[in-house]
């Protein structure tokens, strides 16, 4: 069944227990390559209104104009702040996300976590709620995870700014409680289901259709018989950016022969 398929209602299974707390989190950054680092970060509590922190930071690179056009955040909105390793906050967010007791949601979570590493945070657990997606649409009738076409997609009715950390935190909140629903159908309990996706969000993906470029629409393992040379340009320009690109790079080496299925 296609996620766009679940109810809008809450679910009605219990909550985690209380020695559990479910953090969302998202960061807008100075750009997507290896050198950039984080200016905004919004982490958030599950069901509580109030933010754990929202908050711009100065960040040790300049802000690409590209990430400008997308978050809106430019130099002279972060002269003054902090860094974030600088920042009041800084050691108890790191023991809040580093605790056996916290999972961290992020969406496309690779490249969040490879923000925070560059921060010396590496949280104990982690969903991937794009890749909670992914798996869920098995049949990959969506074809787009985006956080913001998902929102609209599923019609999660929430107020919040598009690419603002802490808009896009309160979408990521309403669609892993949609999702929740969907794995607890299928686990039978919500602690099943969060151990559920808990491994999912471990493990790379491996896509089976391209979605982009010359081939966009064709199958990968067609491409890699009709077109291999593309693939191995591709996986190189992946390689570029491991963190983020964790999942494409584990697909291509896998159909270019390099690697296994998990």
């Amino acid at each position: 069944m296609s996620i766009n398929t679940i109810g809008n209602e809450r679910s009605s299974v219990s909550q985690c227990s209380d020695e559990m707390k479910i953090i969302f989190l998202d960061t807008e950054t100075t750009g997507n390559g290896e050198a950039d680092r984080l200016c905004q970060l919004a982490v958030k509590e599950r069901s509580r209104a109030a933010p754990v922190v929202n908050a711009l930071y100065k960040p040790p690179v300049l802000i690409s104009i590209e990430s400008m056009a997308i978050h809106h955040i430019t130099e002279r909105m972060v002269a003054g702040k902090p860094a974030f390793k600088d920042a009041p906050e800084y050691p108890g967010l790191k023991g809040l996300l580093e605790s056996d007791e916290v999972i961290t949601v992020a969406h496309n979570a690779a490249f969040d976590l490879a923000m925070l590493a560059r921060e010396g945070i590496t949280p104990s657990r982690t969903i991937c709620t794009y890749k909670i997606a992914r798996a869920l649409d098995t049949k990959e009738t969506i074809g787009v995870y985006r956080l913001q076409y998902l929102r609209y997609l599923l019609g999660l009715e929430v107020e919040a700014t598009a690419h603002d950390a802490w808009g896009d935190v309160l979408v990521l909140e309403a669609l892993f409680e949609r999702l929740l629903q969907k794995v607890v159908e299928q686990e039978g309990s919500e602690e099943a289901a969060l151990a559920k996706m808990v491994e999912i969000s471990a493990r790379p993906l491996l896509f089976t259709t391209l979605r982009f470029g010359k081939h966009s629409g064709e199958r990968i393992e067609d491409v890699a018989r009709i077109d291999r040379s593309y693939l191995e340009w591709l996986l190189g320009q992946k390689r570029q950016q491991p963190a983020a690109e964790a999942d494409w790079i584990y697909t291509l080496e896998y159909y270019l022969g390099n690697a296994h299925p998990l």
